[in-house]
């Protein structure tokens, strides 16, 4: 599946893309599109860290945050595409943190952003445990079904 539902954005910036879901058959079930759905947050992760990694920025491990972090397979799935460890918080609402430091800050709670430090605390890593021939053959599959989508 590529959900390209409004166009597809970074790296790719085609917005005339339009979503599509290659390789149904009748037997496809409602779970093998869910699941579709949530690897294609994966490879998107991906092609992102691709384009970051072409302007010379190697991460060495992914924090992530939001309510898709609760999903332990899809967590584990994208450290395994990646090839990166991830972090998830005990918080996933990270965003939620932000806001309130920015109110610490500017209700002179706190005296810098180093003050919050502590607001942030690890709840797991996911390690990559996927070969890196699965890896390959499944970034493949991406890479094409991105490659007819942009062509449609």
């Amino acid at each position: 599946m590529v959900p390209a539902l409004t166009g597809l954005g970074a790296p790719h910036w085609e917005a005339d893309a339009r979503g599509a879901i290659y390789g149904i058959t009748r037997d496809t079930r409602p779970e093998h599109l869910v699941r579709a759905a949530l690897e294609s947050v994966a490879y998107q992760s991906h092609d992102l860290l691709e384009a970051m990694r072409a302007d010379g920025i190697e991460p060495k491990e992914l924090k992530v945050d939001g309510g898709m972090t609760v999903n332990n397979w899809l967590m584990q799935f994208i450290a395994d595409v990646l090839n990166l460890p991830i972090e998830r918080p005990a918080f996933t609402e990270t965003t939620a943190i932000g806001a309130a430091v920015l109110a610490m800050l500017g209700s002179q709670q706190i005296g810098h952003f180093r003050d919050s430090e502590n607001f942030w605390q690890r709840e797991k890593i996911f390690t990559p445990a996927m070969s890196n021939e699965n890896r390959d053959r499944l970034l493949a599959g991406w890479r094409l079904s991105i490659k007819r989508t942009l062509v449609n």
